[in-house]
């Protein structure tokens, strides 16, 4: 990996080198107007509560096999992975799609803006172990993949495979001059808060416009799904605390970019083409610094790859896992 200097020469970075991941066979996406509703997407699944030592949480779950956790981004609940859960099931997991701690109808407290990623992750722990397991494989999306690094870092004996989607750990980067892609930051702060204060159909579909490559990928349904989630009064308040309303947002970095040196499960960092703010070079660049890390790109996907191209992010999970056995 080469770094530029100011004198416009180069000098090589000394990282940890990066492999991309290779599917084993061609992927034929069916066009998304062919993927039915949610509810029928469903069919044949549970949908369940499980009571952990410490919280209760919902899962959506199908299949038999090894434990293979789903978990979603900011704002999110456990239908983003409607697509994706019969899939994985018919490729030999155990697949479950979960509410995170403070979303959906997982539990919400306690809550704190100081130790929210320490709480989520141990969440996650609470979970596998309320759910039987002593380990499973994980992958998470955006704030989702924010959770799967800190497990990584701090329960590697707990983890299988472990999938950042579209997301890293809050780490201390020392190369900070990664290409801009639109849609980052203050454009993202923005669609969030509206669709907190201002609960519309049509601002929480702007705000669920930014997950995808083109608007019409997002369903009126899951803006519906979404909306209705938000009714609930328990669950607003949640998102009140999770999008920090009436507070100045922040990033506060928990580890120096040498820490990541440490991570030890095997890792797969799964970016998008397409993916606001933060491109994939970015994403190549993170995976780099994961000693032994894979990396995948997805072409023509922003932030929701398991909702764009459903067939091509189940390959590429059955793949990493599944491969080299």
């Amino acid at each position: 990996m080469e770094r530029a200097r100011t004198d416009g020469c180069v000098e090589w970075a000394l990282l940890p080198v990066m492999e991309a991941l290779t599917l084993s066979k061609t992927v034929v996406c069916k066009p998304l107007t062919e993927w039915k509703s949610v509810a029928t997407e469903l069919l044949g699944t549970q949908t369940r509560f499980v009571q952990g030592k410490r919280w209760r949480h919902r899962v959506i779950e199908c299949g038999d096999g090894e434990p293979l956790i789903l978990i979603h981004g900011i704002g999110g609940h456990a239908e983003t992975y409607a697509r994706n859960l019969h899939n994985l099931a018919a490729n030999g997991f155990h697949v479950y799609a979960v509410d995170a701690l403070y979303h959906g109808f997982t539990d919400k407290q306690p809550y704190s803006d100081e130790r929210r990623w320490d709480l989520q992750v141990d969440a996650l722990a609470d979970l596998i172990e309320g759910l039987g397991y002593s380990w499973a494989h994980i992958e998470g999306e955006s704030m989702g993949a924010m959770i799967t690094f800190e497990f990584g870092m701090r329960y590697p004996q707990m983890c299988g495979k472990l999938i950042m989607n579209t997301g890293f750990g809050a780490v201390d980067l020392k190369k900070t001059d990664f290409r801009t892609q639109p849609g980052g930051g203050v454009a993202l702060q923005e669609l969030s808060v509206q669709s907190v204060v201002n609960p519309t159909f049509e601002t929480v579909r702007k705000r669920m416009e930014w997950l995808v490559a083109s608007p019409d990928r997002m369903t009126d349904e899951m803006v519906e799904i979404r909306l209705r989630l938000y009714s609930f009064p328990e669950i607003y308040r949640s998102m009140q605390n999770v999008y920090w309303i009436g507070k100045q947002w922040r990033w506060t970095p928990r580890w120096e970019e040498e820490d990541v040196a440490k991570f030890q499960p095997e890792a797969l960092v799964f970016w998008t083409e397409h993916n606001p703010g933060q491109g994939p070079d970015y994403g190549e660049y993170v995976a780099g610094l994961i000693p032994g890390a894979k990396f995948y790109t997805m072409a023509d996907a922003a932030h929701w790859p398991q909702w764009e191209k459903p067939e091509e992010h189940d390959q590429v999970l059955i793949d990493f896992i599944q491969g080299g056995r």
